[in-house]
């Protein structure tokens, strides 16, 4: 386990002056780092199952956030080296205070779009709820490539909101949502982007990619549906001020949707069905 030549070689990249050149639609305020964190309760156990690393691997996520994720990583992998990269202050000071005791993971500040890395140093790279925040999705899949050996594997979870069924049906959430996707294409985002890694992934020049899906499948009997049907409440509610800027979208139009979720929460026949895109893929020993 070379941790030490990977860490030194890492130390030179912590002063770099790094550019935000990512939106992320939801913000780093308090209420949404409560809401980040339940999301990983929620979802982190099916992405470990989804990602690989061997003994000895050097491991980069890109847009670490709280670092939950990241450090499940490291002790799930305990014999990698691993590597959290995430650009906002806020959430890079928590994740380095909260998961500091960990011995083969280390946080640093960077750009996704511009990793300050040199070519070939991680075995592993992976990035969850990322692409969908990010001006140029292609470009970070494109560093991705380069900061991966050849041979490494990339494993990537993305978002398409629009794909998202609940019953009873949750008219005026269902409006909301639309106008969520457009919000986050006018920020310099992409709500669908979780339908198009394929073709992402194959412009990049990576071989053998998979595609497969991590479902999300609750209803009123499971003890995730409350946590789940929150998580979608909080992120309307988090983006009420900007949602009610677009035309169509009425101060009235939010607060019936969170409503409905909030009813949605009662109601013992409820259900709701999503997934994630899932896709992983390897850089061959010469980009074509």
């Amino acid at each position: 386990m070379q941790y030490g030549l990977i860490a030194f070689e890492l130390t030179a990249v912590e002063t770099e002056d790094m550019t935000q050149s990512s939106i992320y639609i939801h913000g780093t305020h308090p209420e949404e780092q409560k809401r980040l964190s339940l999301l990983n309760d929620l979802t982190n156990g099916s992405f470990l199952e989804f990602i690989e690393a061997g003994p000895g691997h050097s491991v980069l996520e890109v847009g670490s956030g709280l670092g939950i994720l990241t450090n499940c990583v490291a002790t799930r992998f305990p014999d990698c080296y691993v590597v959290g990269l995430e650009i906002a202050p806020e959430q890079l000071e928590k994740a380095t205070a909260s998961f500091s005791e960990t011995r083969n993971l280390r946080f640093l500040e960077g750009d996704a779009l511009a990793l300050e890395f040199p070519e070939s140093t991680f075995d592993v790279v992976y990035c969850r709820y990322l692409l969908e925040h990010v001006s140029d999705p292609a470009v970070v899949v494109n560093e991705l490539l380069r900061v991966l050996k050849p041979g490494g594997r990339v494993f990537l979870q993305e978002n398409n909101i629009l794909i998202y069924e609940i019953y009873p049906d949750c008219p005026s959430y269902s409006k909301v949502l639309e106008k969520f996707a457009e919000l986050q294409s006018r920020s310099g985002g992409d709500a669908e982007i979780g339908k198009k890694l394929f073709s992402i992934l194959k412009h990049a020049g990576f071989r053998s990619i998979d595609l497969s899906i991590g479902p999300e499948v609750h209803h009123y009997d499971l003890p995730t549906f409350d946590p789940w049907i929150v998580n979608c409440r909080e992120i309307i509610k988090g983006a009420k001020k900007r949602l009610t800027a677009l035309d169509g979208v009425s101060e009235k139009l939010v607060e019936d949707a969170i409503s409905e979720l909030d009813n949605l929460r009662e109601n013992p026949y409820a259900s709701a069905y999503f997934y994630w895109n899932r896709a992983s893929a390897i850089k061959p020993p010469r980009v074509l």
